[in-house]
């Protein structure tokens, strides 16, 4: 009796750590931002090198917005469950260009979160006009699942 309580207690403790496992944070996919932008990561290389698209729900233009083309980098040496990241947008229907640095989390429910910081860089007509030509913002995006 004493060798069957001891054989299920190992197995229990042994399965339950299967459940405790760390969940990867995986970029690949669909996110959508807490302003309603959609961006959708498409593949990553082996080199942690990655590209997509990215539609703005959020514009200082009067130009129609348009669906913009991506490209960034996953830092690929630490292997980390939570990696860190950055990615340029160029804007397809304005004259600036923004980039995004940020984390991808996994929090205690298993669902993932991009926290960024982004700077925008818009085109002046002169020097005189630098001090007016970048802003800086966060976003938290999550990912869009398919319905």
């Amino acid at each position: 009796m004493v060798q069957a309580t001891l054989f299920l207690l190992v197995l229990s403790l042994a399965l339950g750590a299967h459940g405790l496992a760390v969940r990867k944070c995986d970029l690949v996919g669909t996110w959508v931002n807490d302003l309603g932008s959609n961006m959708t990561i498409a593949g990553m290389n082996s080199k942690g090198d990655f590209s997509g698209s990215y539609h703005t729900a959020v514009t200082s233009t009067m130009n129609e917005i348009k669906v913009s083309p991506l490209k960034g980098s996953l830092q690929r040496t630490n292997q980390k469950a939570e990696p860190t990241f950055g990615f340029t947008v160029n804007w397809s229907f304005s004259d600036s260009i923004t980039v995004f640095t940020g984390q991808c989390f996994v929090d205690e429910h298993g669902k993932e979160v991009l926290k960024t910081m982004w700077l925008l860089r818009s085109h002046v007509e002169n020097i005189k006009n630098d001090w007016k030509a970048t802003m800086v913002g966060t976003n938290v995006f999550t990912r869009l699942y398919s319905q």
